[in-house]
This record gives structure tokens, sequence and C-alpha cells, in this order.
């Protein structure tokens, strides 16, 4: 991969350029490539000082061009004004060199590169068209809002209504992440393993959901902040609360029981997902790894938040550098050791009976 492309990656994933560095050279360039035009496509959903229409328009074409169907040039230099990161200005700006890499594909994975980022971008802009209504009337981003100190009305906040459409986002931004790495692996890696195909893709998405779900309860005080509320009003109105009242530190002893279900669900999916990493052949210590390291992550997050004020923004939780380069030499240390390496992370069986195996529903 290109220089830049190495350095855009190193600054603009803390802990995804570690485990890239890791997975063997045959597949790097693909899903470091596909890292690189997400978090793009990303960034330019994300840019709140530019209206939704206007990246809602930008998204689309980019979408265009990564799918062959436009060859009209790109320039981002508007949005990448808008950027306070200088590493996410870069990636608007280079968007050309990224785009170029494409060509450098084979046809196979060139189709599993675009597929995996066409679906990406239509979660990105289903969420664009969902939570983009609120403060269009006011024409302000909400971090110059929070930074002046208004209070957002409770009415404001955009909810999902159902588990169905929490399941749909997490499949459409992460879930579908996972069958593309099991897609690209099959054919570089482990072409002639037997394995059961359509299992492994089943637990590579819920590999990747899970992944996602944990973000999404991570950053609940972040989204509530920006207006939008993943956790789905049906569930909330059930318990007793409006998307507004999460705006409230003090309701989160009101939440917890709901809050539980969804950081059982999301262990449920990571428990899945070691299933996974182990159901690879031994052999592909590399890819393993790779799998391995964000799931550690995923499971010491979801330790810390069932110990936190989920409401209370001032309660960010996040696994310092160092957590993260121990998680890594252990399992590293233990992999030579089958039994010591399969206790790293829970097995889907000791996975919490209240999330069921579809993860799609919460039982009560």
């Amino acid at each position: 991969m290109a220089e830049t492309s190495n350095d855009l990656l190193q600054q603009t994933s803390r802990s995804f350029y570690l485990t890239l560095r890791v997975l063997p050279g045959v597949i790097r360039p693909q899903i470091g490539l596909a890292y690189l035009l997400a978090r793009t496509t990303d960034t330019i959903a994300d840019t709140e000082l530019v209206p939704p229409a206007q990246r809602l328009e930008a998204l689309q074409k980019l979408r265009e061009r990564i799918l062959g169907s436009s060859p009209a040039p790109l320039d981002f230099g508007e949005l990448a004004r808008q950027q306070g990161s200088p590493a996410e200005r870069l990636l608007l700006e280079k968007v050309e060199d990224s785009l170029a890499q494409l060509k450098l594909l084979s046809p196979a994975d060139l189709q599993l590169v675009r597929a995996v980022l066409d679906t990406i971008t239509s979660g990105q802009e289903l969420d664009l068209r969902r939570f983009g209504r609120w403060g269009e009337t006011t024409g302000e981003p909400s971090s110059t809002r929070a930074a002046r100190g208004d209070a957002r009305p409770t009415n404001q906040i955009i909810a999902l209504r159902t588990d169905e459409e929490l399941d749909d986002y997490t499949y459409r931004v992460a879930g579908c992440v996972g069958e593309f790495w099991t897609k690209l692996c099959r054919a570089h890696i482990f072409p002639n393993a037997k394995l059961n195909d359509a299992q492994l893709l089943a637990d590579g998405v819920r590999f990747g959901k899970g992944l996602q779900l944990v973000n999404i309860l991570r950053d609940l005080p972040t989204d509530l902040s920006k207006g939008r509320c993943y956790l789905p009003a049906e569930r909330l109105a059930a318990a007793g609360l409006a998307p507004g009242d999460l705006l409230q530190p003090d309701k989160a002893p009101k939440l917890r029981p709901l809050y539980d279900r969804y950081l059982d669900l999301a262990g449920s999916h990571l428990a899945t997902g070691w299933a996974y990493t182990n159901a690879l052949p031994w052999r592909c210590v590399r890819v393993r790894l790779g799998c391995a390291w964000p799931i550690l992550i995923g499971v010491k997050t979801i330790e810390r938040l069932r110990a936190a004020n989920m409401l209370d923004p001032r309660q960010r939780i996040k696994i310092s550098r160092c957590e993260v380069r121990w998680l890594m030499a252990r399992s590293v240390i233990c992999y030579p050791w089958p039994t010591a390496w399969r206790k790293l992370a829970p097995a889907p069986a000791a996975a919490s009976g209240k999330a069921v195996a579809s993860g799609v529903n919460l039982t009560y």
C-alpha cells in the first residue's frame, strides 16, 4: 500500500491499525483500502458543520465512484476545511488517491471491496436521513450548541423505533464487514480448509454486529448530545422512558436493566465472534490474532460499561493504549497453548441467555 495510505490508516485508527499490521500481506492491502474508504465516507457523514443534504450528496457521489458508475472527479475541499482533525482533512483531500488504488485490485477482490462499501454507505445515508432533521432549523452543528451550553429540548431526540431497525443498522455498518473479511480470507488464506461456510459467514456477521453494538452502547451520551438515540423507542417505552429522558444522568438506574440486556446481546455476539475465530485453521495465526484483539477489547469495554453511569458524558469509557498492548501481548503468549488461548474470551455457551441467538430480539 502507498506510504500516504499507511500514514492515513495509522492516524485515523488507534486499534485497527494494529490489527491491520498483523494480518498476512496477501489480504492487508484490500482490507486497508476498504477501511480507508469507509473512514472517508464516515468523515463525510459526520461533518456536522455541513447540512445533511449536502453530506448526502457527497456520500452518493463517492459511492458512485467506488462502484465505478461515475468517472466524475471529486473535490471535497469544502468538507475538508471543516475538519478539526488533520488526518480526516487529509482523508478527504486525498480521496482520489484512495480511489485510484481500487484499480490495483483483482476483479474478485474489487467486487468484494465494492460490495462491503456499498452496504456501509447505505447505512450512513440511512443515518443521515433518519437523524439529519435535527438542527436543520437553526443551521448550527450540535457541537456548537453544546459548547455554548444550550439545553436540548427532550422532544428533539430522534430514536430508532425497533430492535429490527437496530439490527439492520449494525449489519449495514459492521456486520457486512464480517462477511467481507470471511470471503476475503477464504479466498486468499484458507481456500481448501474444510469449514462450514454458511456458519462461518453467519458468525462473521454477528462478530461485526457485536463490535458495533459495543460502540453504540459506549457512545450513548455522545450520540444523545447530537440528537440521536440508537436504543429503540419501543424498548424505552416498555421501561417507562422516553428518548429525551436519557439526557438526564439520574435516569441511569431506571435504564440499567434494559441497557444491561443490550450489553448481554453485545457479549453474545462477541462470544460468537470468538467461536468464529477458533473455527479458523490453527495455522492461520495472524488472522486469528487479528480477530482476537477487537474481541478482547470489546469484552473489556462491556465489563467497564456494566459499572459506569452510561448516561453521564463525563464517564467516557476508554481502554488505554497500555491495556490494549497488554491484551495483545497476552494473546500472543497464550497462543501456543490451546487451553489458555480459549480462556482469553468467553465461549458462546457462557454468554447470557437473555440475548436470543438471532441477535434481533431481547427477552424479558
